[in-house]
């Protein structure tokens, strides 16, 4: 007898059975296993917040639809950032790790290689040399220089010996550097020779110091201070010299204390401390790479800064797979010498530097002569149809055409991820069809030490951050103010709000803010608003606190109509601006001081200096007309174009106060620094509005 037949009827009499019993208004539904809806659905599983009330709105990765993450599968005992580097010492001891191209006379050649186990011994002789100079376990220990193996090592110490470590921006000025030390009440500091004299000359109001580390000092060269100051300063060979004469076991930390504490540099106030835990940075790493693998033989540059979240979970990722980090010279203008000499494998990286490769490139295209415009279009025309087909792409291509591009980044690059702002879906497009590998676009924070969601691999849809980390669920609340809801059609919006393993404990010494952020059931709610596209996929399409409205009631994304503008050739910077008293959008734009050169010198237009140049009305016309047309081809809403536009040629940096150290715009400081160009554009725009021929009817 057929016994699956016989099932198969069995069935089919139980539904007959169940439908005829029933009245038809409420009728049993076939419900889709758990196998069966991760199939229809594609990236994410929709679970209920609660199984007795509330929607099924809350997300989970397909990958993991029934258990968020919060180990390494493949090896679970790894529980803290000291196991994890453990397993990388005993496992790939003589692979190499950490290397630089800087000589010690300062002198600059090819990659020099500390391998992991010398990089094991180094961590365990700077442990024990924190422990020689009385400093206490769990005490916090900054750490203020650029990336370099150091940096690294320090941090790894810290683990292996129960400290915290606090990074401190070396781009923060003093003034924050001073009330980050004394906040986090720090009691050690690794500086270079650079930051000494400027933590020497304020070391009276940081009393909580009593030990200074200088990276690359000479033993001659440090200054010695009277013994009533209480800090010893030492150089960093030293310190190795003691900690090797005084070797301490290791003091391992359990999972849920404290790893680091990382603050963010806010747009407004001062700095927050986000409170992160080992568990909580295992987790990110083993949930993001549940299905984005590396392996020993993966070359890392390491450019981005190590102060931020981004490049420190990168790290975690780097150590448990074996694979090496390359450090760039600490100077982002020789970037790419070093990815010749490194030529890496996995290239992390943020919209800006993409948005500036994208633009190198085309403008070298336009600028190569006809014929070879024509095939730069026919290869890439040909590779794109091929791509989203799911085609292989005819390799001739990448011989005549993408090769040498690919070679920019030193040709090896398999893997590119883009991260801390969104990158435009042309760009994105433009670095899959110029670079091949795998494009990955990822979104995160430091309250969710590092990684919420990332786009999986075969997805070849631009324009969304992919679907959630395994590591966490997701989950959008309305914002009825911003007319955002779950029952938005035809796709449901809202805040983006996320809970588990991932979560920080919150900001140091700040539970008032900490609440703010983090609600009773343990959600927390980014700021940022997203949708759900198909498939599960989110969706950033604004900013709950930076939006504002204009005049006639229409709600701005400054920051979306800013990535969109970035693509402009003549654009280095933009700061779009508005506000309910006026009908339209205005920006100052920081040029692309080459390009407009360029520009002037094709058109016959002299000038003294750039001043006069940004000044001139044929040079505002033609950058407003190009703005103009990238606007349109992102299918910007009308009152979404700028309409009047400044031209500077100073860049917005950190010294003069516009941007944060992770470039984002300041927005209240740079109202301000602009407010008399802002108050000009707007009055110039309604003597236009008054002349024109509408107007007199």
């Amino acid at each position: 007898m057929d016994h699956s037949a016989a099932a198969q009827r069995r069935i089919k009499a139980i539904q007959a059975h169940l439908i005829s019993s029933v009245d038809s208004a409420s009728q049993l539904c076939h419900n889709l296993t758990a196998g069966e809806f991760v199939y229809e659905q594609g990236y994410s599983v929709v679970l209920p917040e609660r199984l007795h009330t509330g929607k099924w709105n809350v997300y989970r990765s397909a990958h993991s639809p029934l258990k968020l993450v919060s180990r390494f599968t493949e090896h679970p005992k790894i529980a803290t950032l000291h196991d994890n580097f453990v397993h990388a010492v005993n496992t790939f001891r003589d692979n190499r790790y950490l290397g630089t191209r800087v000589r010690g006379d300062g002198t600059v050649g090819e990659y020099k290689w500390m391998t992991y186990g010398e990089a094991g011994n180094a961590r365990t002789a700077l442990g024990s040399g924190l422990i020689y100079h009385g400093i206490p376990k769990g005490s916090c220990i900054g750490i203020y220089f650029i990336n370099r193996p150091e940096w690294l090592i320090v941090d790894h110490a810290c683990s292996a010996y129960s400290y915290i470590s606090v990074p401190l921006y070396d781009t923060l000025g003093p003034d924050a550097v001073k009330y980050i030390v004394n906040h986090a009440s720090i009691q050690a500091i690794f500086c270079v020779s650079e930051t000494l004299n400027s933590l020497l000359s304020y070391l009276a109001e940081i009393p909580t110091v009593h030990l200074v580390v200088v990276v690359g000092g000479m033993d001659d060269q440090i200054p010695s201070l009277p013994s009533s100051t209480g800090v010893q300063v030492v150089t960093h060979t030293k310190l190795l010299s003691q900690g090797c004469s005084n070797l301490q076991p290791f003091s391992p930390p359990n999972p849920d204390d404290v790893a680091t504490i990382c603050y963010t540099s806010g747009t407004t106030g001062t700095p927050k401390g986000a409170v992160l835990t080992h568990a909580n940075l295992i987790a990110n790493v083993a949930g993001g790479t549940v299905a984005t693998k590396c392996s020993p033989s993966d070359v890392y540059i390491s450019y981005l800064p190590l102060a931020h979240i981004y490049e420190r979970a990168n790290q975690v990722m780097v150590v448990y797979f074996g694979a090496s980090v390359g450090f760039y010279q600490g100077d982002s203008m020789k970037l790419m010498d070093d990815l010749a000499a490194l030529r890496p494998t996995v290239f992390c990286s943020v919209p800006r530097l993409y948005n500036r490769i994208y633009a190198s490139i085309t403008n070298a295209v336009k600028t190569s002569g006809v014929l070879k415009e024509r095939l730069f279009n026919a290869a890439y025309n040909s590779k794109k149809q091929a791509l989203l087909s799911g085609k292989n792409p005819s390799p001739i291509w990448d011989k005549l055409v993408f090769n040498k591009i690919r070679d920019k980044l030193g040709g090896r690059v398999r893997l590119m991820v883009s991260g801390a702002s969104p990158l435009s879906p042309d760009v994105m497009d433009f670095l899959k069809i110029c670079f091949g590998g795998r494009v990955s676009e990822g979104y995160g924070m430091t309250e969710t030490s590092c990684l919420i969601s990332a786009v999986d691999e075969g997805d070849n849809l631009s324009g969304h951050v992919g679907s959630p980390s395994p590591a966490c669920e997701i989950k959008l609340v309305d914002v009825p103010e911003m007319n955002y809801t779950s029952d938005d059609q035809p796709y449901p919006r809202g805040e983006i709000c996320v809970r588990g393993p991932i979560v920080f404990k919150g900001y140091y010494k700040d539970e008032a803010q900490t609440k703010e952020v983090i609600d009773e059931g343990g959600w927390l709610h980014t700021g940022d608003i997203g949708l759900w596209l198909p498939g599960g996929r989110l969706k950033i399409i604004d900013r709950k606190k930076n939006i504002f409205k204009l005049a006639q009631g229409e709600y701005i994304a400054p920051e979306k109509i800013e990535n969109v503008y970035a693509k402009c050739k003549f654009v280095a910077q933009c700061f779009v601006y508005g506000d309910s008293l006026n009908s339209s959008l205005v920006a100052i734009v920081s040029v692309d001081q080459d390009v407009l050169k360029a520009w002037a010198a094709s058109e016959g237009i002299k000038y003294k200096d750039l001043g006069q140049l940004c000044n001139d009305p044929r040079t505002k016309a033609a950058v407003l007309a190009d703005m103009d047309a990238i606007g349109r081809e992102a299918q910007l809403r009308g009152f979404e174009f700028v309409k009047a536009v400044t031209l500077v040629h100073e860049p917005f940096t950190l010294e003069n106060g516009l941007v944060t150290p992770t470039f984002k715009i300041k927005r209240p400081q740079a109202k301000q620094y602009f407010a008399k160009a802002i108050s000009d554009m707007y009055a110039q725009l309604v003597i236009a509005d008054d002349s024109s021929p509408r107007t007199k009817l």
